[in-house]
């Protein structure tokens, strides 16, 4: 690459409301996926004052229809162009906003280079009086194409501000603020000037994580129990232990607690012998899940700060690769 030339970025599209087209510019009512990523690019312009741009369609949905077979060929594709190019200065990635925090995570897990993947969205579709998605873009483009963004895990784009795929978390069913990542806050910003960042994620992540060290294959299945006063888990658990289900993350109340009831529920599975692993999240969205004596010695495993949604993800490669509790215990300590 010559000093004179723009950056290397691709743009992979998957769909989602940044692609998406109203029948008015004021309705809230919109079918995701509607355009093209390469319609996208051709109707931001100003894309080619920042980076020589190439769009791939992996997808064309709403991100709420994703799937595993998916994030697998985002994750095998990712990893192809970094390997065909090492000019590339980074990745794209256009999501839908209800999903993209699992993609994303998923990707910081699994992905083997230290170059940026980006995952972008919108909260307003390409046909509203005043999308948000043209400038996420840009600055999505900006950010997978600048220097200082290596080396920082998969990050997410929207709203000028920079968020780890770890921590970031969809808090807001319409505001185009509502990407946050609880107490621990953004990383970074993309303004007008630059590219600022202020701090690093300090968890295992892509070149540095073990899950990125061998093709993904498929994903064993966990699914996510939630907690609330005099909740019928039995009934649950037992139906989804009946469909191959491997995992499950608890959805605790408070600080990850779990009823009596959830608790028998664990023991009486231990005793089975059914080799089924459990983890205890919070339905709180801040705030690490701490070891605990009485659930640590059912064998159930904290999930620190990681919400359910994404203590799912972990536990699905983590039990991809291992069933023993000690493993999966340090797994969680580190990602």
């Amino acid at each position: 690459m010559t000093q004179t030339s723009l950056p290397k970025v691709a743009i992979l599209a998957t769909g989602g409301t940044i692609a998406g087209r109203a029948g008015s510019s004021l309705s809230h009512e919109y079918k995701a996926g509607s355009a093209t990523g390469a319609e996208l690019v051709d109707a931001v312009p100003e894309l080619a004052r920042v980076a020589e741009v190439q769009v791939e369609q992996v997808c064309n949905i709403a991100s709420s229809n994703m799937v595993f077979e998916v994030w697998r060929t985002l994750a095998a594709r990712i990893d192809a162009l970094f390997l065909a190019d090492p000019d590339l200065a980074g990745i794209v990635v256009t999501h839908g906003t209800n999903t993209l925090e699992e993609t994303a995570y998923f990707l910081n897990l699994t992905v083997r280079h230290d170059r940026p993947v980006v995952l972008v969205g919108s909260q307003r579709p390409a046909t509203a009086l005043s999308p948000d998605g043209p400038l996420n873009l840009v600055n999505a483009v900006r950010v997978a194409a600048c220097p200082d963004s290596r080396s920082r895990g998969v990050l997410v784009m929207l709203n000028d501000e920079i968020n780890a795929a770890r921590d970031v978390t969809k808090t807001n069913t319409y505001r185009v603020e509502t990407f946050r990542s609880g107490d621990l806050g953004f990383i970074g910003y993309a303004d007008a000037d630059r590219v600022a960042y202020y701090r690093r994620p300090e968890k295992r992540h892509t070149v540095d994580s073990e899950f990125a060290a061998v093709p993904v294959g498929a994903l064993p299945k966990v699914e996510i129990v939630y907690g609330y006063v005099e909740s019928d888990a039995r009934v649950v658990i037992d139906a989804l232990r009946a469909a191959s289900t491997r995992g499950f993350v608890f959805t605790g109340t408070g600080a990850g607690m779990l009823s009596d009831v959830e608790k028998e529920i664990v023991a009486q599975s231990q005793a089975r012998g059914d080799g089924l692993v459990f983890v205890r999240s919070n339905r709180l969205g801040n705030g690490r899940v701490l070891a605990h004596g009485e659930h640590d010695d059912l064998g159930i495993v904290p999930a620190d700060n990681l919400n359910p949604q994404k203590a799912r993800i972990l536990l699905m490669c983590a039990l991809a690769r291992t069933h023993d509790l000690a493993e999966i215990r340090r797994i969680f300590t580190q990602y």
